[in-house]
């Protein structure tokens, strides 16, 4: 990642994921010669979500986004077990509904 907009969301994801589930643990996953530092990973009972940078854009995966309810519609439209959002660098994040999503995911693993 270049130090950029992008590297500024990735910290405030960071920092609202570690709020909303206390204990949450992080780690580089996925590591490969085009991404030699990984995909950072969140977990708490098992996996919660990722966080990827591309060029245009931050994507946050959930794993299991599609047991989620969405109220606040940040998901992108999908049928699939996983779900994810895409932030722009134009984009307000609704950080309370993040949060909340980052809560029942977290959640979810319990069960």
């Amino acid at each position: 990642m270049s130090t950029d907009w992008r590297v500024a969301l990735v910290g405030e994801l960071r920092t609202l994921i570690n709020r909303a589930a206390p204990g949450v643990t992080e780690e580089a996953k996925w590591k490969k010669a085009s991404n030699p530092d990984g995909v950072p990973a969140f977990s708490l009972g098992g996996l919660i979500c990722t966080i990827e940078t591309y060029k245009d854009k931050v994507k946050v995966t959930f794993f299991k986004g599609g047991s989620l309810e969405d109220p606040s519609g940040l998901f992108l439209p999908s049928d699939g077990v996983r779900r994810a959002m895409d932030v722009y660098e134009q984009d307000e994040l609704n950080e309370d509904a993040f949060m909340a999503l980052v809560r029942v995911a977290a959640a979810l693993n319990q069960k």
